[in-house]
């Protein structure tokens, strides 16, 4: 078993394990249990009672926080035309076609997310091996693969956040960093509770969200009473 630093274990023991916690409480606690040097993203992780094997309960989509996460994404765009120009007037970082696609084939990766209009996805979707595993894939479930470049763009610098389920039946989500104000991180806590509420797959049976906490990089979990929400 992994030994926890000294930090870890003080913050440890002002959690109550056994214990639910309303997500205010929860976020008052979690600025005590934040140890570190530096400003802790937080994360909510979802166990859910879904089979990811199955087409329908596969979780995947993008939401965008009302506060953002407190991290400027980088967005490389793969278009053409006016197309380019419009990613170029919202403000992406990388704009290309073919020569960005060698870049990466050599390993660049100078880039948080992309974006890809539906004509150039047969060049990008040639990427797949090596952007697939790193979950850099557009893809339209998110929005990345979109002719609405700059809306997309827009989202993305705006806060947008993809999640997806993994083979465990877990899913994580930032929400922001420990500098936030408290009320803006139940914000983006409910945002981001309420969409996975919403894309519960009809053929999910039993107790849909079985488990729900927040944690700190550095910091031990916080155990959400999610009930309030699934009424």
């Amino acid at each position: 078993m992994k030994k926890r630093g000294k930090k870890y274990q003080e913050a440890a023991k002002l959690v109550d394990r056994t214990k639910q916690y309303d997500i205010a409480e929860a976020i008052a606690l979690l600025k005590e249990t934040a140890k570190a040097k530096f400003d802790e993203t937080v994360e909510v992780a979802f166990r859910l009672g879904v089979d990811p094997k199955k087409a329908d309960e596969n979780i995947r989509g993008a939401v965008v926080l009302p506060h953002g996460t407190g991290r400027t994404q980088r967005v490389l765009v793969f278009a053409k035309g006016e197309k380019a120009k419009e990613a170029e007037a919202a403000g992406a970082d990388f704009i290309g076609d073919q020569e960005i696609i060698n870049k990466i084939n050599e390993g660049w990766f100078d880039f948080d997310v992309i974006v890809a209009t539906p004509d150039m996805m047969a060049e990008v979707g040639k990427l797949g091996r090596i952007l697939g595993p790193k979950g850099l894939m557009p893809n339209p479930k998110t929005g990345t693969v979109t002719f609405e470049v700059e809306k997309a763009v827009n989202e993305i610098k705006a806060g947008k956040v993809e999640y997806r389920v993994d083979k465990a039946s877990n899913l994580h989500v930032p929400i922001g960093k420990i500098s936030f104000d408290n009320e803006k991180l139940i914000d983006n806590f409910n945002t981001i509770i309420d969409t996975i509420i919403k894309v519960k797959p009809q053929s999910s049976k039993g107790t849909y969200l079985r488990n729900v906490s927040v944690t700190s990089t550095m910091g031990p979990g916080i155990r959400i009473d999610s009930s309030s929400y699934t009424r």
